[in-house]
């Protein structure tokens, strides 16, 4: 063999063994989320509205960039529209009244089994940076090897986190904070596979003012959100005003524009980490996620905040992109939840789904298969703790929803989602269409093991009308 014919037998056997090494490394984990996003809050959804799209000025490059490199779900929901028990889904993959989170201010058990302690276990690096709320709760984060994340709702600027447990003082903006820890962690470890958590405290309010950055201050300045034709139309359990005025919930402009710039600033550090991730080479072999523990009402059914049954509470955006797997563009509409990210993550990893995980891994899916038997609909819950908003649970299929209060019958809901999206027309009094969905209700509570959780009684009460935003 001469040197020629040597030198590119080398060459290939060194393309090839480092062809065969990436494609069997493990992927990394990139979970990004923020808090109180709505599904719509995003850029390109607001382009696909078109007519009906309440802010078509919204611009998030970063997010769009996920969703065209990615996989965009349009039908994503969380079981239990509030933080902490939201995030506690997305650790553990079991709903709340399953994983024993159903409020805000129940810590998380330390012995927890969640999608981190379990890629621990199988050699990943893991790590929680940013805002955590299950109550104020402090310490390294359960089944985290390093945490940099800051106590309770924490504050936008300049605010002390807790290296892994160790307050330690910070300068500048909240998420742009998180966001450096971040980065600065993933250039740490990139030489073997980790998982990150990122939580971003916003849009949370308080909101607008000292609160945002000043590169974000006098953004989108001009412009006009527009109504939905539920705006105005009292959720079903809302008592009267005294005054006799109807309440407004979260409709005055100056807010949905705050709520707006601060999701464009968390839309900066978005595209801070994908950069990030490109520069240090890793982009192909990391799954990213972006998601927010609930939705959020701006004024549709004259609310504000969350909690409730209503589509704006329920629904978050949720993309996901992996380069070396998944199908570039894809958009679904089949049905995610939240307790998919565990199940999927773990999937992805090539470690075993615990049998007590509920959700789904989207895997088949986001490659562009349709796996047989995939959700057909969605259970929600929800115990009553501050605010208006009852006891209530809920069936959510492809076409209809049903809300039951079980400690007020006379406040089912029942809505055709198909000739009425924005819930206005209650079907209730519709005995073939009710009865139907509560036999498949009564169904998929059997299904998911739904009892009523321990802790469901002693949550928190606050008089109504107070709900404070949390």
């Amino acid at each position: 063999m001469n040197r020629i014919h040597l030198l590119l037998s080398i060459a290939l056997f060194a393309f090839s063994c480092g062809h065969s090494n990436a494609a069997d490394r493990k992927p990394n984990f990139l979970f990004l989320y923020t808090d109180d996003q709505r599904w719509d809050a995003m850029g390109v959804v607001q382009r696909e509205q078109g007519e009906k799209a309440r802010f078509p000025w919204f611009q998030s490059p970063g997010m769009d960039r996920l969703a065209a490199e990615g996989v965009r779900f349009r039908n994503a929901f969380v079981t239990l529209s509030l933080c902490a028990p939201s995030r506690a889904a997305f650790l553990t993959g079991r709903y709340n009244h399953a994983n024993g989170i159903t409020n805000n201010g129940t810590p998380f058990p330390a012995d927890a089994v969640t999608h981190a302690t379990l890629l621990r276990a199988a050699g990943y690096q893991t790590a929680y940076i940013g805002k955590w709320h299950m109550g104020n709760q402090r310490g390294q984060r359960p089944g985290f090897d390093y945490s940099a994340s800051f106590v309770g709702q924490g504050g936008y600027q300049n605010f002390p986190f807790e290296i892994n447990g160790v307050a330690t003082p910070t300068k500048g903006w909240i998420d742009d904070v998180s966001t450096d820890f971040a980065i600065e962690w993933m250039k740490q470890n990139k030489e073997r596979p980790f998982s990150m958590v990122v939580g971003f405290k916003s849009p949370h309010s308080p909101r607008g003012g000292n609160h945002l950055p000043e590169r974000l201050r006098d953004l989108y300045a001009g412009e006009t959100s527009r109504p939905t034709p539920n705006c105005g139309v009292p959720a079903i359990f809302h008592k009267p005003a005294a005054d006799g005025k109807k309440p407004l919930g979260l409709a005055d402009n100056v807010v949905h524009l705050d709520y707006l710039r601060h999701i464009r600033g968390v839309d900066d550090n978005v595209a801070r980490l994908l950069d990030s991730l490109d520069a240090l080479g890793i982009a192909e072999d990391t799954v990213v996620v972006y998601s927010s523990d609930n939705g959020y009402f701006l004024g549709e059914h004259n609310s504000g905040d969350k909690r409730a049954m209503y589509e704006e509470s329920l629904r978050v955006p949720m993309l996901i992109r992996y380069p070396r797997l998944f199908r570039k563009g894809l958009v679904l509409d089949e049905l995610a939840l939240n307790i998919d990210l565990a199940p999927t993550f773990l999937d992805l990893a090539g470690v075993a789904i615990p049998p007590e995980m509920q959700g789904a891994s989207w895997k088949e899916l986001a490659s562009g298969q349709k796996p047989a038997g995939w959700r057909q609909s969605i259970f929600a819950e929800y115990y009553k703790e501050l605010g208006e908003v009852p006891t209530c649970y809920a069936i959510r299929t492809a076409t209809h929803k049903l809300v039951k209060y079980p400690n007020l019958p006379e406040l089912t809901e029942v809505f055709d989602l198909t000739a009425d999206p924005y819930e206005i027309k209650n079907l209730a009094a519709d005995a073939a269409l009710t009865g139907k969905l509560d036999s498949e209700l009564t169904a998929l509570m059997k299904t998911v093991n739904y009892t009523v959780p321990e802790n469901a009684n002693k949550a928190r009460q606050s008089a109504p009308g107070k709900a404070r935003d949390e």
